[in-house]
């Protein structure tokens, strides 16, 4: 696990992307919340769109294009991330909050078990909807990011413990750093996570605008939850993208070894390789990314 410091570090942790609203976004209807907002687009089965630490919903933007003409999609922007205030997430825990409002959403709005995709921490999230909410979810998406990523940032061997310094390490740097800082550890991470360089700036731009108790503590709560013990009631359809970063920080037969092995407790995960990619796979790959997607609609549902 020690591996993902170097290639999981830059490539899981953070990502950011800030772009206007498209005249078709439609705010969800009757909802409210202090943790997200939520806005829809399109038609057809649902599926709900989790952006990861930092960014804003237009993550998704050239996907969400094509997804949108034949899916219903409820786009998801956590607040304190990529421009919006932090309200509710600028003090204690973010994702778990998060998971509970959405669920909240998912039962207010009448949904039927929609799917649900998540990058990044948004992956964490969805993780933990479709364990902690089981009959909310009908089918899962993680892309590139492991059920714990804690050991990534502490040295090889560490005990819960020290995860929890290197934790709170983590979280005192990004605390340290001014917003918008050119030499802040947030804005040095971007470059390596994505191969289009077009969405670089995009990138840094989300960053600089996200408020820096919620980015810490978000990545705080991130480091120090384990949910490999949560996968294993997870019994829908479930996809795990993931990329073999360059440089490996392994050989890639046993970087692919470790991902795998991370997933173990998730009976019916389908891990897959995405090549010639980033972190951000959906800027990167996404014709395939697309194919996933809808691999993963017309999947059958496991029996229970």
């Amino acid at each position: 696990m020690r591996a993902f410091l170097l290639a999981a570090g830059a490539v899981l942790a953070l990502e950011a992307c800030a772009s206007p609203a498209r005249d078709n976004d439609t705010p969800a209807p009757a909802f409210g919340s202090d943790r997200i907002t939520v806005v829809t687009r399109g038609n057809g089965p649902d599926i709900i769109l989790v952006p990861g630490l930092a960014s804003d919903r237009n993550v998704w933007a050239g996907v969400a294009d094509s997804l949108e003409r034949r899916y219903r999609l409820h786009l998801i922007q956590v607040k304190g991330f990529a421009g919006l205030p932090a309200e509710a997430n600028g003090d204690g825990p973010v994702s778990a909050p998060v998971v509970e409002d959405i669920a909240r959403y998912i039962h207010e709005t009448n949904l039927a078990r929609p799917a649900i995709i998540g990058h990044s921490m948004g992956g964490s999230i969805a993780m933990m909807l479709a364990s902690r909410h089981p009959d909310t979810v009908g089918r899962l998406m993680i892309v590139d990011m492991p059920p714990f990523l804690g050991p990534a940032f502490a040295p090889p061997g560490a005990t819960p413990e020290g995860i929890g310094r290197a934790a709170e390490e983590f979280r005192g740097k990004i605390l340290a750093d001014s917003a918008g800082s050119p030499t802040g550890i947030l804005e040095q991470m971007f470059p390596g996570m994505t191969r289009v360089d077009s969405m670089k700036p995009r990138l840094l731009e989300g960053v600089r605008g996200t408020d820096r108790r919620t980015a810490a503590n978000a990545m705080y709560e991130l480091l120090t939850t384990d949910l490999r013990p949560e996968l294993l009631p997870i019994t829908v359809p479930m996809t795990v993208l993931y990329v073999v970063p360059a440089p490996p920080p392994m050989p890639p037969a046993q970087f692919d070894r470790v991902v795998r092995e991370s997933y173990a407790n998730a009976p019916h995960a389908r891990v897959v390789k995405v090549e010639q990619s980033n972190h951000f796979i959906q800027f990167d790959q996404p014709g395939r990314f697309l194919a996933e997607v809808d691999t993963l609609m017309r999947a059958v549902q496991p029996r229970r």
